[in-house]
């Protein structure tokens, strides 16, 4: 169809197509759209959470973590190994060696490639001060036909009094820490602060964990859950059901002040409590565009938000806050954008996710307490009942299978153990083509002994009749 051409009303450029945020927002535009008018808004570096703060980094820790944690479990096996230390500053330099180069000639493809002279970038903290009409941040007001809002979150910073007073870090700052501390407090119990406490803990440091539950990682299965939390307080000094109350400095520390009347002091804290979406940052009210009790975006199966030709993606419309999540929905966009009269849907239905602690945890579907209300039958496989398992000598790791009972179909999977996140993948295969779990355990082959039989022998153990 024909598009508008770049146009000046007074100050006010006109474009076809503007998108804010540059993480999966920025494969949106590709050759399909060299002749509209795009422009592409961004307040900080491009890349969004995943590469610079996010998936990508942490993992990068994590891999290395686990290669630290290596010697600590060896002598089981017969194998006297030690570690003599984790040069902190190479292994920081490392990854953000790769990954700041990354998200450099990211905006440099948009500014200077030939590919993108129909594109402008902007670079400024953005807001609708209008209907379809933004200001940009860099002194310039645009408006457009079509907006997609993919700004990200960013993580929240609980009402701690004295928090905001002190130096603190959250994951976007912590992984760049100047030296590695000798101790360091993690207030959360999620999937942040999971992970970043097997980081650090594996390279030496001290850490304490502060939540406000009775457990970590609570929205996970209640079993995984539980398993998780004796584990990690095997390794960590773990604080349950603890909020903090005041945080202050000390010396060369921080300490904070718990409502049981404890204290905790520690050289650095990391405030892992969560993160919002960047809706709050564009002042969405004045284009009309309406958000949940949470502060989400507002879409339909379409990624349309409420009004018309406005689109949105990510961690700002969805509660999964999870890269592949806003890839799908990216691509979702895309083709709407391009065939508005074909449109498709995002399919949200099995979602899974993964935390890469130690262990790992992976899941997808209902958890055993979602489904109390339909019909359902649960089994469990240990790691410990299969061969490589016995290899790993693992006697704590599990897989959690829900099915329905009449039809044989997954409902539910659940993993936490040596690579749960790989594991876990053919069950969301089978999940989404329709595989019930009699056919997927006896109408293939399993490797034997590999670790997939964990899953074999789970969807066995299924009380199917």
């Amino acid at each position: 169809m024909p598009l508008t051409a770049v146009r000046f009303d007074g100050h006010v450029r006109h474009f076809d197509l503007v998108i804010i945020g540059t993480g999966s927002g920025n494969s949106i535009v590709d050759k399909r759209f060299a002749d509209w008018n795009v422009a592409i808004v961004e307040k900080g570096t491009f890349g969004g959470t995943c590469l610079n703060v996010g998936c990508i980094p942490t993992k990068m820790f994590v891999h290395t973590a686990d290669l630290a944690a290596v010697p600590a479990n060896a002598a089981k096996f017969g194998v006297d190994a030690e570690l003599t230390g984790v040069r902190w500053t190479d292994v920081r330099d490392r990854i953000f060696g790769r990954i700041d180069p990354i998200a450099n000639s990211g905006r440099e493809y948009r500014t200077s490639h030939p590919d993108n002279e129909n594109v402008t970038v902007y670079t400024g903290q953005s807001r609708f001060v209008g209907p379809k009409t933004l200001d940009t941040g860099t002194g310039e007001t645009i408006t457009a036909d079509r907006f997609v809002l993919a700004a990200g979150s960013r993580p929240i910073t609980p009402d701690v009094p004295g928090l905001n007073e002190i130096d603190f870090h959250t994951s976007d700052t912590v992984m760049r820490l100047e030296e590695l501390p000798r101790t360091m407090i993690i207030l959360g119990g999620g999937f942040v602060a999971a992970e970043l406490a097997h980081v650090f803990s594996s390279f030496g440091v001290d850490v304490t964990v502060i939540a406000r539950s009775g457990a970590l990682l609570r929205h996970e299965d209640a079993d995984v859950s539980a398993r998780f939390t004796e584990l990690a307080s095997q390794r960590w000094d773990v604080r349950l059901n603890r909020l903090a109350v005041r945080a202050e400095r000390t010396g060369d520390g921080v300490t904070l002040h718990l409502d049981n009347g404890e204290t905790v002091a520690a050289q650095e804290l990391l405030v892992a409590t969560g993160r919002r979406p960047n809706t709050d940052l564009l002042n969405l009210a004045a284009t009309g565009v309406e958000l949940d009790d949470d502060g989400y975006v507002i879409v339909d199966e379409h990624q349309k938000s409420t009004v018309d030709g406005v689109y949105s993606l990510g961690d700002m419309s969805s509660h999964h806050q999870l890269k592949h999540v806003a890839n799908h929905e990216a691509r979702v966009v895309q083709h709407n954008l391009l065939h508005p009269d074909e449109p498709i849907a995002a399919d949200h239905r099995f979602v899974p996710h993964a935390v890469f602690s130690s262990p790992q945890i992976a899941s997808v579907g209902l958890t055993e307490e979602q489904a109390r209300d339909v019909p359902h039958v649960v089994s469990t496989q240990d790691y410990a009942g299969i061969a490589y398992g016995w290899a790993m000598e693992d006697t704590t790791g599990f897989a959690k299978l829900i099915a329905d009972p009449s039809t044989g179909l997954l409902l539910g999977a659940h993993i936490i153990g040596p690579q749960a996140s790989t594991l876990i993948q053919p069950v969301i295969q089978a999940m989404s083509f329709g595989l019930d779990a009699r056919t997927m355990a006896r109408g293939q082959y399993w490797i034997h002994p590999a670790m997939p039989e964990l899953i074999e022998n789970a969807l066995l153990n299924l009380p199917l009749g």
